[in-house]
Order: C-alpha cells, then structure tokens, then sequence
C-alpha cells in the first residue's frame, strides 16, 4: 500500500480510518463529507496538532480548571465517578468504538464498571503519572491514531444531519446550504469535524451558559450575519463569535482569560490546505 503521510501510518493505521467511509449510509452522505486518504491523513494530523501540539505526552492530560482529563488526538472527555458536567464526554465512546472494531484496550481499562475516569481529581492524575497504567494508556492512544479519526470523521458524519433536524424549521434549508458549501471543500470538511471534536454539536440542553450553547448549530445560525462571504470565512467568523460569547457568559475568569486567545487561534486554522 502507497503511504500517503506519517500521522495514518500507526498501528490502526489509514485502513482503520477509511472504516468509517465505508459504513451504510446515512442522512449525512447528502451533506457530501468525504475525503481523499491525503485529506484525511491531513485532517487528522491537524486536529493533533490542535489539541496536542502534536506531542505524545499531551495524549494523556488534564487541563488545568477542569474537572476531568482530556484523551487522545482529540482530547476526548472522560469523567470521574460522580462529575457532572455539561460537557459531552466522549471517551467511552471512543472506547466503544475500538471494541465494536476488534481493536483491544489496555487490559485495566477493559475491566472498569463503571467505565469511570479512575483519578478522581487533577491532583490525584498528576500523582499518578509513574503507573503502568497511564503509560499503557498513552501508548495505546499513540498506537490507534487512525482509529481515533474514524472515530471523529463517524461523529461528524452523524451529527451533520442531527444539527439541521434539530434547528426550527424556517432555518433548515439555510443551514443545509451552508453545510453544503462547506463540505464541497476539503478546508470546509475539515473545519466541522474539527469543530464537533471541538466544541460539539449544540444539541444538548444543559450544554449552556446562560441558556446560549456554543456548538455546530449555533455557529451554522450565526453565519447568517456573514453570507456575503465565502462558506469557509463565513464559518471561521461565526465560530469567533460564537466562542467569544461563550467565554463572555461563563462564570470562571479562565474561560475569558486563557481559554478564549487559544480557541480563536485554533479557528485560524479553518483555512483551505
């Protein structure tokens, strides 16, 4: 088989990403987000970049000023007993996603009941740093890079179709024109997966500040203000705001201070390649 780029090239490799592709269709498929093996192995390493910095030891992390670590390329959520966030966790999912595939876990995570987050706060992680376990786990999550982008290229997929069934019903056809040009555009394809990864879909009602969510479908009916512009611009401003806004209504001083500089450079990435 021809490489087409280091970032595939892992364990699971391209062949483990293109699964995805390679399902039954869905309601997405009209939205026409599909991508080359090149696109994808550059998309992939993107949202690496994005979220680790490409660094290996970033694949196993808790950020400061939040309540659970932060796994893999995409730094998916995964909760302790007893968290209760408005975030959607993500983690077992990627967990699933894996078994459902026949690929194995490290075996200690397999044996969890309930599929908790074993550390029940940042410091006790930072503690744990040493165990075999968190090694395993950053060497299993380094090892399924592949696996990981099919598991974030079938979430965006999904959600494509979710998002404009769940906006009013004058909204929907304007919403699929935008997901539309979008998706015409390897920039654009890139620019919603990354995003759902990101900052999800928008569709959970607890997923909130001050009742204003900040996910795929507020960004899409932001764009509204910008249809002068092309798709891809169009959505890079509209996710600025919508951020923007989020960090403005949350409580904690770090959303507004830390956070928000590096979100909006991270959508300076939503460019054509």
């Amino acid at each position: 088989m021809t490489n087409v780029g280091p970032f595939t090239n892992r364990v699971c490799g391209l062949l483990m990403a293109l699964v995805v592709l390679a399902l039954p269709a869905t309601g997405a498929d009209r939205f026409g987000l599909l991508l080359t093996p090149a696109q994808l192995d550059w998309v992939g390493a993107r949202i690496y970049q994005n979220e680790c910095a490409s660094r290996p030891e970033c694949l196993v992390h808790w950020n400061e000023g939040e309540a659970f670590p932060s796994l893999g390329i995409g730094h998916f959520i995964w909760y302790p007993g007893g968290v209760d966030e408005p975030f959607v966790e993500s983690f077992p999912g990627l967990v699933s996603f894996a078994r459902q595939r026949g690929v194995a876990v490290p075996g200690w995570l397999a044996e969890l009941s309930p599929l908790d987050a074993p550390w029940p706060d940042r410091s006790g992680f930072l503690a744990a740093q040493s165990e075999p376990r968190i090694a395993s786990l950053r060497q299993w999550l380094s090892d399924t890079q592949g696996l990981q982008v099919a598991y974030i290229l079938g979430r965006a997929e999904t959600s494509l179709a979710q998002v404009v069934a769940a906006a009013p019903a004058g909204q929907q056809a304007s919403l699929s024109r935008r997901l539309e040009a979008l998706t015409a555009t390897a920039g654009g394809s890139y620019a919603l997966i990354d995003y759902v990864n990101f900052k999800g879909e928008g569709l959970v009602p607890g997923e909130t500040y001050q009742g204003q969510g900040w996910g795929l479908l507020q960004v899409l009916q932001q764009m509204a203000h910008y249809e002068a512009l092309p798709a891809l611009d169009a959505f890079r401003l509209s996710a600025a705001d919508v951020l923007t806004r989020r960090a403005e209504n949350a409580e904690r001083d770090i959303e507004r201070e830390r956070w928000l500089p590096g979100w909006l450079n991270r959508l300076e990435t939503y460019r054509e390649p």
